[in-house]
Formats: C-alpha cells, structure tokens, sequence
C-alpha cells in the first residue's frame, strides 16, 4: 500500500464512533459517529490542508512577520502564511510523532522539540486521544525540558460540520464569549478586546451564521460551574449537531468560517472551532502566553462531543453548567 502523506494512521473506535488519527502532526483526520461525519477531514490518500484537523504548537494562529522578542533577544520564525506575512500555527503539524502507546480506543502521541532557528527552546509533548461514549477527548501536554524559560501555546483546528454537505449559512452557531478581539486587516489583534454585545459576533444565543465570514478570535468564554466552555454548531431544525469544548486552559477560541481556504469547493462547507492556550500573536502581545521555567509543564484538555438529536442539542446550548 502506497504511504500515506499524513503517516500511519490509527483508527479508534468506540461503538458506532470511528476516528482516524496520524503520525504527521499528531492531528485528527477524520471522525465518524454512525451514519454521520463530525469533522471536514481528508482521506487517506490526500494530504492535509488549511490545517485539518491539525494542532498548533508551540504557538496557534499567527505571529506577525514572525517576529518576537524573548529573554532579551530577538527572533525570527520562517513565514509560512504568504497571504498575511505571518508564521502561523507553530511547528509540529508537518513533524512526525511516535506513538507512546495505544489500544482500541486511545492513542497516545510524543515528540521532542528540539532547539532550531527562531524557537531555541525544547519541549517534551504529549497528545492523548481517547474515544468514549461522551466523544472525542484530547489531552495535550507540554513539558520545557530546556534549561532557560521559553515561550509557549497551543491549539487545535478541527473543522466541525453537520455531516450533509450544505453549506453553513443556515446552521446555528453557538459561542459562549462574552468579547472578541479586534484584528488588523492581517488578522493580528490590535489590542481591542470588544464585547460582543450589539456586535454581528454576539453568538452568545445560538443563531444563523448567515452571509458572516469568520476569521474572529473570541474570549471571555463561559465555561460555568463545571470548567467547560461548550461552543456548538447545529442544524437550524437543532435536531442534531456537534459541540467542540475546552477546559479553562483554553481561554480562546478561533472561529473560522472557511472563506479563504485554498480549495474554494471547501469553503463554507465547516467551521473551524479552534481552542487557544494564548490569543493570536501572543509571543509579541502576550495574551494569554503560557512562560514555562525549565522542568515545567502545561496540560490542556479538549473535546468534541457529537449531537444525535433534539435532546442532545437543547443540553448543549443551555446555560453553561
């Protein structure tokens, strides 16, 4: 069988649920409850694009020109996202991982981030997928094995659909934050943080996301009594859906609407709910920015968790717990 560009591949499983998770990257390439697909992955044989699926460390979104300062130097990443001049979405999405062990359904990945040009620094990673019957978890862990500070983020960029094809204007859209921050014709926050209140990105009430393109980082996000914030898509019957939540570690959440993806048959066909340890450019701003002193670690937990009906979805969208 010919190699796949995303690596080996390892499926869990967990009733009618089915994911696929690879080597490259350590990234979610597709994820099935019964009938109906959860996320806009790839197959096999494609390799991945506009981030499917992927996780953003050591940084997720873009830093600007690539340009930072940390512990008195300055530093240049390679630009990687020619449209805004950025380095975006860290480094490990196009490294391959090991596995650290596994079984029907869990997988549990590692790498070694050694120090290279723009980012001297070294982390130990860790990125556990179980699959259970509350969905798809995934715990990421990292851990400074340098012997000086270093700057760190994470992130996931899981495009989430309703499994029928048509495009998301009519879906109802879910964000329990209470700001957004204003970007730059860049996509590189200003340092406005906006309440969204009045605003075409109050999602705080489930409604259409209509003609709205996102490209949109929001905060202040809900997470109620039990630490979770809930961000969900969902038919406009709300007869089904699907909910990407996060623990208090992601503070962030980047809403994409898919609009300027390179595959223009994609577009609008997902949304990309992607959790954030840090805010876009965080290494230069510093929202957010996780600073992990030698032998230090970060754990943040993330998830999606399928909508199978009417039930379900009115669970879902109910005031954070």
């Amino acid at each position: 069988m010919t190699p796949a560009p995303s690596g080996r591949q390892y499926q869990l499983v967990h009733g009618s649920q089915r994911a696929v998770v690879v080597e490259v990257g350590a990234g979610l390439r597709s994820y099935r409850a019964g009938l109906r697909d959860i996320v806009d992955g790839y197959r096999r044989e494609q390799p991945c694009d506009g981030g499917r699926g992927q996780l953003l460390i050591p940084w997720p979104n873009r830093i600007a020109d690539g340009r930072y300062t940390f512990g008195g130097r300055d530093l240049h990443l390679a630009v990687n996202d020619p449209r805004t001049g950025s380095a975006i979405h860290g480094l490990t999405r196009t490294m391959a991982w090991s596995v650290a062990g596994s079984g029907t359904d869990t997988c549990t990945f590692a790498l070694d981030v050694h120090a290279r040009a723009g980012y001297p620094f070294q982390l130990g990673l860790e990125a556990a997928y179980a699959l259970g019957s509350d969905g798809l978890r995934v715990r990421i862990t990292a851990t400074n094995r340098g012997d000086a500070a270093c700057p760190y983020g994470a992130g996931a960029h899981p495009y989430v659909h309703l499994g029928d094809g048509a495009m998301i204007d009519d879906a109802l859209l879910h964000v329990p934050a209470g700001a957004a921050l204003e970007v730059d014709a860049l996509g590189i926050p200003t340092g406005v943080e906006a309440q969204v209140e009045t605003t075409a990105f109050d999602f705080r009430a489930p409604r259409h996301i209509g003609s709205l393109a996102l490209d949109t980082p929001f905060t202040r996000l809900d997470a109620g009594g039990d630490g979770t914030a809930r961000i969900s898509l969902t038919s406009a019957t709300r007869d089904h859906g699907v909910v990407v939540w996060m623990d208090r570690s992601f503070p962030y959440a980047m809403i994409y609407s898919g609009d300027t993806l390179a595959d223009v048959a994609r577009r609008r066909r997902g949304v990309a709910i992607e959790p954030m340890t840090c805010a876009p450019d965080a290494f230069n701003s510093g929202a957010g920015l996780i600073v992990l002193q030698p032998g230090e670690s970060h754990t943040g937990t993330w998830g999606i968790a399928p909508l199978a009906d009417a039930d379900d979805v009115a669970a879902a969208i109910s005031p954070a717990r």
